[in-house]
């Protein structure tokens, strides 16, 4: 009987993959990538046309040997590493190390793991694309070149250990740039008007001073604001212009691996790898009971926004079953890609509809089971029909000053039903506003007019989903770079986070600040850009990959033998927070360190005097297990933050959720805060047996009343949870 040896990346994709062939396929896993170019030296021939020097991976040795012996009773091998350049690259080490012909049909590719599509795959295999592989290479040898090069640069020039890197530098200047930006930033006063009006016995509604005479209302201070109160003063409030108009939202089309990542950050608070690793286990297959292992989505590095036909059927067939026809389009949605997207792939889906969250929720972790449930909840609503509302805008005339109210209401609620995007800076909400019918030229009472004061804010920080955005905006980096780029510059200790925003450090502004002024090209964003441009006209066909890493060498070499010339050796001086706390060894201030997992205190001393303390971020919230205690935010290993009591080890009490210093009026524990809902900080005890809920603007009513607390809407003794269930 004829034996067929398919090789794949991962153990996990192995075991799904080997269930869907039956007995005459044998499925080995090469574990990614089994060669690469050394780390102990350069690896690249620049005056043999840039020729690589690939060597086997350490530790990659008993693998080749295993696929070596299952290829050698096997009568066929086929290839099916990931469908993106890095799986092509994979696939062409993989046959020259075994020695199989890579002309012949020997690879293969699973944009989804689903028996279906893994047995029809199986049946079309191809010879190696060496398109793919040459882009993917080029890639490869200009990183090297930027990294083995820049590199060694800044560790005679600033300090060793640090690394500068093609796509990694330019993410650092954007958060830097944005940095300077906030920094120089100087506020602007401004002022609005709001008037309360009502008819005569109707409750009140807002209008904003929208137009003064002919101009727009712009009020720049204080003194502008009293004259515009003074002329106010009797005036009569009329209705000039009420429109009354139909507006649909559509769906936000199905995820990309940018967007899924910038949603992940903003739904479910994961970082860009996280949320990677975790889409790779959907992808890979998950053990569904009797049902065995089954890819939950389809593949997650992509750029493309198309949906094969068979998946929208399906998804119109469901939603149509689900919530009705009124809910399904005239016309399956296709969402044109923007820019140069790649459309080898589809977008990122689930494999079927029909595998609805809930119905498999029993076989996933809660990472897995939270990220499939954005990932479909994303597609079903994308397939959706739009949202309608009934929107409303009144003018109203107080002499030359024009009020404007507007309110809107859902009329039809369409693919709000199951999912609606986030953003990042949330816009004033006019929905669910309604107006008192209100006809043109009546009269209304003024109740008070309202004068604000504002200032202009700086430009936000950048979390790791704006980042994500920016890059992918500025076509910087590839999908599957997102992840790595973030981990390395705060690994690197050029940005840190603080309250989820990406800051950089001092170091971090000295590396792009001398990278500006002697490698402008190398962290210039349009440059970086136009590489990648090149980088898919290789991948296309279009381009000779040699070229594209000859006109980027030539010029750089240049500029790297003038810059080790002209820079100096240049100190970072990082700024020494100084703390209260004595060195019990040598009597000196301790100082605030950061450090992998966060800061900590050290003396000031080091090297002559080595000892550190943990640095507890206070709460001010007593420990509820011993009374003593105060509880103190401490990280894991990992970097994870968690809170407990200060007196460990003598009490273990820990928590997860920040504390909130507010009792349970039920169980007498601790509240804590579990996440912002409709602007409103949510807060839940931490105890699972009760798991009470609340909300913060409620605590603070029930406390200015007097009153116990309560649970939103309802006595002190009823959770939100059981008055879902109601």
């Amino acid at each position: 009987m004829s034996k067929t040896l398919v090789i794949v990346e991962s153990p996990a994709k192995a075991r799904s993959i080997g269930k869907f062939l039956g007995k005459k396929y044998t499925v080995k896993a090469s574990m990614g990538h089994i060669r690469d170019l050394p780390k102990s030296q350069f690896g690249v021939d620049v005056e043999r046309g840039f020729m690589p020097k690939y060597i086997i991976i350490r530790g990659k040795g008993e693998i080749i040997r295993e696929l070596r012996a299952a290829a050698r009773k096997a009568d066929r091998v086929l290839v099916a590493s990931d469908p993106d350049r890095e799986g092509e690259a994979i696939a062409w080490h993989l046959l020259n190390v075994l020695e199989i012909d890579e002309n012949s049909p020997c690879r293969v590719e699973f944009n989804e793991i689903t028996k279906e599509a893994v047995q029809k795959a199986i049946k079309a295999p191809r010879p190696i694309d060496y398109n793919r592989v040459h882009a993917q290479q080029a890639r490869r040898i200009l990183d090297r070149l930027v990294g083995y090069n820049l590199s060694p640069l800044l560790w005679r020039k600033i300090r060793k250990g640090l690394s500068a890197g093609r796509v990694q530098s330019v993410a650092v200047r954007l958060i830097c740039e944005r940095e300077e930006e906030i920094n120089s930033f100087v506020p602007e006063e401004y002022w609005t008007l709001t008037a309360v009006l009502a008819r005569e016995g109707e409750s009140p509604f807002e209008a904003r001073l929208y137009r003064i005479g002919d101009e727009k209302a712009e009020v720049p201070d204080r003194a502008r604001m009293e004259e515009i109160l003074k002329e106010l003063e009797g005036a009569a409030y009329r209705v000039v212009k009420v429109a009354r108009k139909e507006k649909s939202r559509q769906p936000a089309p199905p995820f990309i691996t940018s967007t899924l990542q910038q949603e992940a950050y903003r739904k479910l608070n994961f970082t860009a790898r996280r949320t990677m690793m975790v889409a790779q286990e959907l992808y890979e297959g998950i053990e569904l009971g009797e049902e065995g292992p089954v890819g939950l989505v389809t593949y997650i590095r992509t750029d493309s926004t198309r949906v094969a036909q068979a998946a929208q059927e399906e998804a119109r067939a469901f939603i149509r079953e689900k919530f009705g026809a009124l809910y399904v389009p005239e016309k399956p949605r296709q969402v044109a890609a923007k820019g140069r997207a790649q459309d080898a792939h589809e977008a990122i889906r689930p494999t079927s509809v029909y595998r609805d969250p809930e119905s498999i929720r029993q076989y996933l972790t809660p990472d897995q089971y939270k990220l499939y449930k954005l990932i479909w909840s994303r597609f079903v609503a994308s397939q959706m029909s739009a949202a309608v509302y009934d929107t409303t805008s009144v003018d109203i005339a107080a002499g030359r000053y024009l009020f404007r109210a507007a309110g809107s209401v859902i009329k039809f609620p369409g693919f709000l039903l199951v999912y609606e995007e986030s953003r990042d800076e949330e816009a004033e909400e006019q929905q669910d506003r309604i107006l008192p019918a209100l006809t043109e030229g009546e009269g209304l009472v003024l109740v008070s007019l309202v004068p604000r004061q504002h200032f202009t804010q700086p430009p936000p920080r950048y979390t790791d989903a704006t980042l994500v955005k920016a890059l992918e905006e500025k076509g910087i980096g590839r999908p599957s770079t997102y992840a790595p780029i973030l981990d390395t510059i705060i690994r690197r200790g050029y940005v840190v986070r603080q309250k989820k925003q990406l800051v950089p450090t001092r170091l971090g502004m000295v590396v792009v600040d001398l990278l500006k002024r002697h490698f402008p090209d190398i962290i210039d964003v349009e440059f970086t850009a136009h590489m990648e441009e090149n980088l898919d006209l290789v991948e296309e066909g279009k381009k000779d990959w040699v070229q594209v890493v000859e006109e980027f060498y030539l010029p750089f070499k240049e500029t790297l033998e003038r810059a080790e010339e002209e820079i100096g050796r240049i100190t970072v001086e990082e700024e020494k927070e100084v703390s209260e706390e004595v060195c019990p060894q040598c009597g000196r201030q301790l100082v605030v360190k950061e450090g992998r997992y966060g800061k900590f205190l050290a003396c000031p001393s080091f090297p002559d005097c080595r000892y550190t303390q943990p640095l507890w971020e206070t709460t001010g919230v007593a420990c509820p297990q011993c009374g003593e205690g105060e509880l103190v935010a401490r990280r894991t290993k990992k970097g994870r933050k968690f809170y407990g009591c200060n007196r460990y080890p003598e009490c273990e009490f820990v928590v997860w959720d920040e504390p909130s210093g507010r009792k349970c009026p039920r169980c007498g524990g601790l509240l804590v805060v579990k996440k912002e809902k409709n602007g409103q900080l949510e807060l839940e005890c931490a105890s699972r047996e009760c798991r009470f809920q609340t909300t913060q603007e409620r605590v603070l009513e029930d406390v200015a009343a007097g009153r116990e607390l309560t649970a939103e809407g309802e006595g002190p003794e009823t959770s939100l949870y059981e008055q879902e269930a109601r």
